[in-house]
């Protein structure tokens, strides 16, 4: 971005195919976007059955505009629905590609093609600073970043032409040429099965002179016109020209068929975006099967003078293994359970119970304070995945009747049992509190979790069925962040996710760190890092505003932290037989 060098290292990453990446990253990482299951399973059950089909959408431009003095621009693309008010809502981002003005992006936008509506798109490309590099795309302040140019079509176009794919001019009121930009459309398919595959290569051309190749892989599908939709690229490897790259995760939406020629691209990473071709060759994913079970290799080659030479390069699948990956749905219909807990905030952070001004105040007219309209909005949602709708429910940050402030006491006021029943018997077990607690502080949400992660821990030794989700209703003002952030990681390897609820106007900065959108996993005081993310914040200010509905806004992040437990544990739903699968992969060292 204007004037500035880029920041490589994000565009070392790999993009595509990676299992388990919680996030998508600004420069090399999944983008974020896809239909949610859990949502659409809640909307369903309510009554509401749309008629539509899913779709991706695969992007690329050239030509783009240059902005920066020393590199080139840095593009990211974000495409919109416009409604039918003419605001535009935002569907979906590309990653970030570095040092690019013909970027083919690999991330895809899925949208949902409504048959019997008029769907109008508009794509906005950016050139992405510096900054911002290296952190998950959906956390990028468009307003901070160049605007390169604007395109717009009717979803329906794209499936007019012969081959699914729509060229649109850029249009920018400062530049009389911004590029053009290709928007490719396919249907979803939905399928379970994947393969998880570990290439090597080795005796690669040296494309440096003072080192050694940095080598990566990009991987394209072949479309029936001909044409290649990229589909993934692994990571770079520095300076090795016998490379083993990290497991890549390919499903049949990525491939289609076994026997689907897909093309398989070595390039030599440079920092200008100038990557310079190694070696390509076609294979497929049945072929790949084969040559990890025969243990052979496949030259590169490259044209060279017209002809095509047969390179010393060679490509080998040190590891192929299929497997299914189970959605969030096959393990709740299988009998998998989510059991919500609740804590509530009664520092005095808050307010005078007493005044009209306070968070907790009870109105007499029965109008709902911030925290009722919390308890219920989510309720609504909560209860739904609930299977008994008994919750665990706590305060935190309260002085209770013995005189002492405690950061976790039963809200219910027992000193034996946690559980109420419904969100009636959270209602009402918070409305008892506000009578025999006195708010107090400090802000401390270390035993919360604690206790919560100590159930999660203890279920364990029962059964790998139950999934803890522990609701936090809190003003946002947190009195010791780390504290926080070291039960958050001692929690971070159980069954445990937790939705932190903002409510009244406090600055929410503070959860915003713990919920680690930003791409770096939260750091205990120890030096210990996260396995995982198991925070998701929602301002409930955001809710009320109608920037989304509250369940879109609760469930956004849930099922994937569901996943990436279930499946970094390798643990299946119920009552399904177990494939027949070829050998894991063990003891693979992959370079740094």
């Amino acid at each position: 971005m204007g004037g500035c060098f880029s920041d490589v290292n994000g565009g070392k990453a790999a993009v595509g195919g990676v299992h388990g990446g919680p996030l998508p990253m600004a420069a090399g990482g999944d983008v974020d976007g896809g239909h949610n299951e859990a949502v659409d399973h809640f909307y369903k059950v309510q009554g509401y059955q749309p008629l539509f089909t899913q779709i991706e959408l695969s992007l690329s431009a050239s030509k783009l505009i240059d902005l920066d003095v020393m590199s080139k621009s840095d593009p990211m693309a974000v495409v919109y629905m416009k409604k039918r008010n003419g605001t535009l809502e935002e569907i979906g981002r590309t990653e970030v590609i570095l040092n690019d003005l013909n970027p083919v992006w690999i991330g895809k936008i899925s949208v949902a093609y409504h048959f019997e509506t008029v769907q109008s798109l508009v794509f906005h490309v950016f050139d992405v600073d510096t900054t911002h590099h290296n952190v998950p795309v959906k956390t990028i302040k468009l307003s901070d970043q160049d605007f390169l140019g604007e395109a717009s079509c009717v979803l329906s176009e794209i499936f007019t032409k012969r081959d699914k794919t729509l060229t649109l001019k850029l249009n920018n009121k400062n530049r009389k040429n911004a590029g053009m930009l290709s928007v490719h459309a396919e249907e979803s398919v939905a399928s379970r099965n994947a393969a998880e595959i570990v290439f090597r290569c080795t005796h690669l051309d040296n494309k440096d002179f003072l080192s050694k190749s940095d080598p990566f892989l990009r991987i394209s599908r072949k479309v029936e016109t001909g044409n290649a939709v990229p589909i993934c690229k692994t990571e770079v490897v520095n300076n090795n020209l016998n490379p083993i790259w990290r497991p890549v995760y390919l499903n049949t939406q990525h491939f289609v068929s076994k026997q689907n020629p897909l093309i398989v691209e070595c390039f030599d990473f440079n920092s200008n975006g100038s990557h310079t071709l190694i070696g390509k060759l076609q294979t497929s994913v049945s072929a790949l099967e084969n040559m990890h079970r025969d243990k052979t290799g496949i030259s590169f080659v490259k044209q060279h003078h017209g002809r095509e030479k047969i390179l010393k390069g060679q490509l080998y699948v040190d590891a192929f293994r299929e497997r299914q990956l189970y959605s969030f749905l096959d393990y709740i219909s299988s009998g998998f359970e989510l059991n919500f807990m609740v804590a509530v905030d009664f520092t005095a952070s808050n307010g005078n119970p007493r005044s009209p001004e306070s968070l907790h105040y009870i109105d007499p007219s029965g109008r709902l304070n911030a925290y009722q309209q919390a308890i219920t909005e989510v309720g609504e949602v909560i209860q739904f995945y609930d299977s008994d709708r008994r919750y665990s429910a706590w305060g935190f940050g309260g002085r209770t009747m013995d005189g002492s402030v405690s950061h976790c006491f039963n809200l219910n006021g027992s000193p034996y049992h946690t559980e109420v029943e419904g969100v009636e018997g959270i209602m009402t077990a918070y409305n008892s509190g506000l009578q025999t607690v006195a708010l107090s502080g400090p802000t401390l949400f270390g035993k919360v979790v604690h206790r919560a992660a100590e159930i999660a821990g203890q279920s364990l030794e029962q059964t790998k069925s139950k999934y803890y989700v522990l609701l936090i209703i809190t003003d946002g003002v947190l009195s010791d962040p780390q504290e926080s952030i070291d039960a958050l990681v001692r929690a971070s390897d159980l069954p445990l996710s937790i939705l932190i609820v903002g409510v009244g106007a406090a600055d929410f900065t503070q959860m915003e760190i713990l919920d680690a959108d930003k791409g770096h996993r939260l750091e205990s005081s120890t030096g210990r890092i996260a396995t995982r993310d198991i925070v998701q914040f929602v301002p409930m200010r955001d809710v009320q505003v109608g920037q989304k509905p509250m369940v879109e806004a609760l469930l956004e992040e849930l099922p994937g932290q569901f996943l990436s437990y279930m499946r970094s544990r390798d643990i299946k739903p119920l009552n399904v037989n177990i494939e027949t699968t070829l050998p894991q992969v063990h003891n693979v060292n992959y370079p740094v």
